[in-house]
């Protein structure tokens, strides 16, 4: 039986699959839908090339399924393609996306397979809260929202960056502080679990009118940096 996670590179397919690792549901490979259009309706698109290595530093198999076409149908025909074979349970990061989550239980559920969203109907703010205490390693690598100004491109998405996000969403328009609403993806560089950490190399950042996009051309892993273990001195 295989489990299988729908991993894009971004915070919530990420702490869904590590979520599954920790709760009885070990990952066995992570799957990467690959749209031809930039704006799918279906899945994120930013950045997808660096699952591979996300998938190396956690020590994961990694596959890619490329959706054939553009619209609806062909995504889903992608996710079938994605999921059939198996009966393993299906991992995904859905928050609040009922758009999302009904298509892909409607497909799972077609091929035989349960999914698993442990993130499912959990407050937005307090995932983002409890993908910080986890120790991932979130950068900002999409924005799409006039209160997300270009500076905030591959920004780390902390505490007080969860702080500045709500001042603005207060001051500036309303913004989903998760990104749920489509204002905002991530990208992870790091986390506990990660053998290594991704650095970029080469990154190209582009500003369209309110949407703006820091896409990572070139990168590689490198060693962590080793931990400091308590010392022996008397």
């Amino acid at each position: 039986m295989t489990v299988t996670a729908l991993v894009s590179g971004g915070k919530d397919s990420i702490y869904a699959a590590y979520l599954s690792d920790t709760q009885g549901w070990p990952v066995d490979e992570l799957v990467t839908i690959v749209p031809e259009e930039p704006d799918a309706m279906m899945f994120h698109t930013p950045n997808l090339d660096l699952v591979a290595l996300q998938a190396r530093a956690w020590r994961k198999s990694h596959r890619r399924v490329l959706v054939r076409g553009t619209g609806e149908e062909r995504e889903l025909a992608a996710l079938q393609e994605a999921i059939e074979g198996d009966r393993g349970p299906v991992v995904a990061g859905a928050i609040q996306s009922s758009y999302q989550w009904a298509r892909l239980l409607r497909i799972a559920s077609g091929v035989g397979r349960r999914v698993y969203t442990p993130l499912w109907r959990k407050e937005p703010v307090q995932v983002v809260r409890e993908e910080i205490a986890a120790g991932l390693d979130i950068r900002l690598v999409h924005l799409a929202a006039e209160p997300l100004t270009p500076d905030l491109l591959g920004r780390r998405l902390d505490l007080g960056l969860v702080s500045e996000l709500e001042r603005r969403s207060r001051e500036v328009r309303p913004v989903n502080v998760a990104g749920e609403g489509g204002e905002f993806e991530t990208l992870v560089v790091d986390a506990p679990f990660f053998r290594e950490r991704i650095e970029s190399e080469v990154a190209e950042r582009s500003v369209t009118g309110s949407t703006s996009c820091l896409r990572i051309t070139k990168a590689r892993l490198v060693p962590k940096e080793p931990r400091l273990g308590p010392s022996n001195s008397s």
